[in-house]
């Protein structure tokens, strides 16, 4: 597959006017852009394997930039990803709240090493906590209570308050590491008593009931005040030398914030979008075609030489 014309133009103009080739690098979001899932298996595409790959060899180091827990990453396709640069990969996790080294041990087992971390406080676990409380109280019990501690060795944890539900629950969500319905005070004792860097509340219940709360929706992520993708691209690219304003980064979804302070912006999919590159904004439709785009940027950086 080659990019049309109008495409490589952007590229070209985008290299002339950043300094992409010394001071970028590439930040993608992983489900939907970066990957690919067909028929319940998730993979990297060989394209995005090798265009990042042409990226690593002329030394702009790529960013993973993911809703994910560390865990998931790692178990998922964690080794697929270590194997495109043979080094620690620097990742952007739980929506910008866990920054880290997808790494290796001595052992050959893989690992996340933490940069930095920005979990929520007391206060705003509490916030979270009273919400669901109204709801229960309100007579909605078909909640679930994701939430993901700073250890990344614990994974996801699912806390349900139906205990009948515990079963169905662990059968649905395989990633989880444990499910619980433990009393509700003993749930905040649990929730404040490590670090939580995210909190994914999700409900089934029919609209017309949730009508009869105020702002709530079927499923709502909380993080830190003022944590997010965005957040978590500019700390992680402080740490490594990286300007985000002279970088790519790739996403298809509403979390993709930082998408609006890279000098490239790729939008995969057809999600209607508002953000825009500080530079250049392009759009296309799959994680194969961003291979494609990060391959043509190769070749084009190498005759900007």
């Amino acid at each position: 597959m080659t990019l049309d014309d109008d495409l490589g133009e952007q590229l070209r103009q985008f290299l002339r006017q950043s300094n992409f080739a010394s001071a970028g690098g590439v930040l993608t979001d992983l489900d939907g852009t970066a990957v690919y899932e067909d028929q319940g298996r998730v993979y990297i595409p060989k394209p995005v394997e090798f265009g990042l790959k042409q990226m690593h060899d002329l030394g702009r180091p790529f960013i993973l930039n993911s809703l994910r827990f560390p865990l998931s990453v790692l178990r998922t396709f964690g080794r697929e990803w270590y194997s495109i640069s043979n080094a620690p990969i620097p990742a952007v996790s739980l929506n910008g709240s866990l920054l880290g080294y997808v790494t290796k041990t001595a052992a050959d087992e893989l690992a996340f090493e933490e940069i930095d971390a920005f979990p929520l406080t007391v206060e705003e676990i509490d916030e979270v906590l009273q919400g669901v409380r109204g709801l229960i109280d309100g007579g909605i019990k078909n909640i679930l209570v994701f939430y993901y501690p700073r250890d990344w060795r614990i994974g996801e944890v699912i806390w349900t308050p139906v205990a009948e539900n515990i079963l169905p629950v662990k059968e649905k969500y395989v990633s989880a590491s444990s499910v619980t319905a433990v009393e509700f005070a003993k749930l905040r004792d649990q929730l404040i008593a490590e670090d939580i860097c995210l909190i994914f509340l999700l409900i089934d219940e029919a609209e017309d009931k949730l009508m009869a709360y105020q702002h709530t929706k079927r499923s709502n992520f909380f993080t830190r005040k003022g944590v997010d993708k965005r957040f978590g691209a500019q700390r992680i690219a402080e740490t490594l030398g990286v300007e985000l304003a002279h970088s790519v980064g790739a996403g298809d979804a509403e979390l993709d914030c930082f998408l609006s302070a890279v000098g490239l912006a790729v939008i995969v999919g057809n999600a209607d979008l508002e953000f825009k590159g500080l530079l250049q904004t392009i759009k296309i439709k799959s994680s194969f075609e961003l291979g494609h785009l990060l391959f043509r940027l190769a070749e084009l950086q190498r005759a900007f030489r």
